[in-house]
Parts: C-alpha cells; structure tokens; sequence
C-alpha cells in the first residue's frame, strides 16, 4: 500500500512522515530530496535538464546546486514541465527500486504528485496535511534560510495546494 502524504510548503509533510515513521515504522520515500540525489546520481539526467533549459545548475566546481535550478524554474510553467519531462521517469523508477524492499506500507511525501498527470491514479490513500498560509511562509523560510520572494514563488507554483 502507498500511502502519499501531500501538502503545500511548510505545511507540516515532513512531520507527519517522521511520527509514520517513528510510530509504525512505515518507509517514507521523500520525493523532493530524492530528485535532489537522482541529478547527482545520475549525471546524464543533469545534463539533459540543462541542454533543455540552455543554463547551468552547477557551481565554478561542476557541484549541482539546487538553489540555481529553483531559482531558474520556479514560475515558469514551461521549465518545470521539461524539468519533469526528464525527472520523473527516473523517480518513478527509483520509487519501484525503493518500495521493493520497503515492506507493505509505504509513504510517499510529496507537495506536488497529485497535481501532476504523469502520477494519474498513483497511491492507495492520500493524507492532505495543511496549515494557514503565513505559518506555512514562515516555516519554509525559516527550514530554507531563504527571503519570502523565493519561497512565494514556489508556493506560487503549487496550484492546487494554494486553491
């Protein structure tokens, strides 16, 4: 069973996978971060982004940063659509490897899965997590030691949890 846990940023996702986790002992497969270690794992991923977006998200030492790719892509319906062109396919493929040797229950964090087609009927149950919107532009800043235009915009891209 894949139980996927989604919210808006700074809602609280992480928080209720940690006490899933704790409590029951469910695996949790955090979307977001491993998409992060997929680009480094797999180079040729990386590469196809960039050419597809003409940019570089690395820094002077070819180190990926993710900081330069959100900036890039947050706002831009176009960019994230190629971004995830290329990504998903390869998460879907680690989520397969990982819920292979992950027991029955499995939690899938995401903020954006169920807004997404290539996910269409993805989940056996879903856990919408929520909190007001202040609070949850408070936390995200605070978690990414980022300004509020940053976080807005990504808060921006998440149409249905912002509906």
């Amino acid at each position: 069973m894949v139980i996927v846990v989604t919210g808006g940023i700074g809602s609280g996702k992480s928080e209720v996978c940690r006490i899933l986790s704790d409590s029951y002992g469910f695996a949790v497969y955090e979307a977001d971060r491993k998409a992060k270690e997929l680009y480094v794992r797999y180079p040729e991923l990386l590469n196809a982004i960039e050419n597809a977006l003409g940019c570089s998200f690395r820094d002077s030492s070819g180190v990926f940063q993710p900081s330069l790719m959100a900036a890039r892509i947050f706002g831009d319906d176009e960019a994230i659509s190629k971004v995830e062109s290329l990504l998903f396919p390869y998460l879907i493929k680690d989520f397969k490897v990982f819920a292979e040797t992950s027991g029955n229950i499995i939690i899938f964090e995401s903020a954006t899965v169920l807004e997404k087609p290539q996910f269409a009927g993805f989940g056996d149950k879903v856990i919408l997590v929520d909190a007001p919107f202040d609070l949850r532009l408070e936390r995200a800043c605070r978690r990414d030691g980022t300004d509020r235009e940053a976080v807005l915009a990504r808060m921006n891209g998440q149409k249905l949890m912002n509906a």
